[in-house]
């Protein structure tokens, strides 16, 4: 591959310099001059292309700026038949974060019509996507629709967990390997790099799992007598873990032990986050459809309540048509300091996008116009964006906020009836220029005036998500 190749493919240049470069015959107009005999004409373009050949090589000379990725999930929403007949067609999808480059990732993993793939995450180094390959039989998915409920039985439904090579288009099932479920979700690096975190189905309960980046190894960190578990994940330190348990949130050491109730006196705590510095745990509390950001200390002290979504369940649809589980769960997130968190509230008929700081000082972030939705808030790794998903003339879009200013860039250009959910921002301190092992899909770019929220798929029949 040529560096102007190499290098366009990585964002490193802007489209039209890279064409240039690529196509400099596009116009025919090299041709003419010669056949013309257009000689003053001829020198004048090659002294304008050696000029375009010497800045090329002070380019080359000067520092790459990164263009890092957003992974996430593009569906259709309109499809009548339900909930499966939308969700079989999720795929995962990256694109540059300034709206280009849009492409599918792992497509072979959707290799039958009732199966799909859903982004779910990076690793630490950005060189690894997490992808989730589903499939359902569809006469469960009628089922399903028929009672209004989950059933996720073995033989009915399967959901593992991958990592994809950027780099190489490499895909591995972790979850397949030495299996020990059907349904396994909700996979994450640990900060040791040395092993993977998951929640796997064991007899109808959702488990915290702990296995060797290979995927062998598998162990469980629930605990004797432990309940359906949930929002699993491991502190900055690698300590302590994390997570819900029956909506109650627990903290245990990294091996599970020296369980720990937060007692909140709510009903319902629900995805439990860790900051930054791993000094508290941001989650959402209160009653069911009710329930508001609250922070915590990890010794269980200093509990508070931060902000009130004023009336605003903690959901959203992300179909178009009846869903019987009701939509995604959408919870706060952390600034990258530590020192604020995002979430979304109900002003009037919207849903906005604000930030509070650990003081209580709140700014409204967004103010569109009446009946959008926003969703999935989360920043990027200097802290200085913000990426989330919003649903604007009924559709949702992805769009990336910078903070300074709060001006938008619109990353997707979907057409009604698809959506793009689940943004994930690729870390940028590690990643090397590398190229992308996809079918890139050329996607126009706009610049306008957003638990990764949960899976869509990791919920069980009997377990209610806000």
């Amino acid at each position: 591959m040529t560096r102007p190749t190499f290098r366009q493919r990585c964002g490193l240049l802007g489209p039209a310099y890279s064409v240039i470069l690529m196509n400099p015959h596009t116009s025919g107009c090299e041709t003419s001059l010669i056949e013309n005999g257009n000689i003053p004409m001829l020198l004048q373009l090659l002294a304008v292309i050696c000029l375009l050949l010497s800045i090329g090589q002070v380019l080359a000379d000067e520092p790459a700026v990164m263009q890092p990725l957003i992974g996430y999930t593009e569906l259709q929403t309109d499809l009548p038949g339900g909930r499966h007949a939308n969700v079989r067609t999720m795929r995962a999808t990256v694109v540059r974060a300034d709206g280009a480059g849009r492409a599918r990732i792992a497509e072979e993993l959707a290799d039958e019509s009732d199966a799909w793939t859903q982004f779910a995450g990076w690793s630490p180094d950005g060189k690894q996507a997490i992808v989730s390959r589903g499939w359902q039989d569809p006469d469960n998915a009628n089922w399903e629709e028929e009672h209004k409920t989950f059933r996720m039985e073995p033989g009915k439904w399967l959901l593992d967990s991958c990592l994809v090579e950027m780099a190489t288009g490499k895909v591995t099932n972790v979850t397949a390997v030495e299996r020990v479920s059907h349904y396994n979700g909700g996979l994450f690096f640990n900060p040791d790099g040395k092993s993977l975190g998951f929640t796997p189905l064991i007899n109808g309960i959702s488990k915290p799992f702990v296995m060797d980046l290979d995927g062998r190894n598998k162990r469980d960190l629930s605990g004797k007598d432990a309940g359906f578990a949930y929002g699993y994940s491991a502190s900055p330190d690698g300590k302590l873990i994390s997570y819900h348990e029956n909506y109650q949130v627990y903290i245990a050491n990294a091996d599970g032990s020296e369980k720990r109730h937060i007692k909140t006196g709510h009903p319902f705590d629900f995805a439990p986050r860790w900051s930054p510095d791993g000094q508290w745990l941001l989650f959402v509390s209160g009653e069911h459809y009710d329930c508001h950001p609250h922070i915590v200390r990890r010794d269980g002290t200093g509990l508070k309540k931060l902000a009130d979504r004023a009336g605003y369940r903690g959901v959203t649809e992300f179909l178009d048509v009846f869903d019987f589980h009701g939509g995604s769960s959408d919870v706060p997130v952390w600034s990258m300091d530590g020192q604020a968190v995002f979430y979304t509230a109900k002003v009037a008929n919207n849903v906005e996008l604000f930030q509070i700081t650990l003081d209580g000082e709140v700014t409204q972030l967004t103010a569109t116009p009446e009946g959008t939705t926003h969703y999935h808030p989360t920043p990027s790794s200097d802290g200085k964006q913000l990426l989330y998903g919003s649903k604007r003339n009924g559709v949702r879009q992805l769009f990336v906020m910078t903070l300074a200013d709060r001006s938008e860039t619109q990353l997707t250009e979907l057409k009604p009836g698809h959506g793009a959910m689940w943004p994930h921002w690729q870390p940028v301190s590690q990643v090397a220029a590398q190229t992308v092992a996809v079918s890139e899909t050329p996607q126009p770019r706009r610049v306008l005036y957003n638990f990764d929220g949960d899976s869509c798929l990791s919920t069980m029949a009997s377990i209610r998500m806000p």
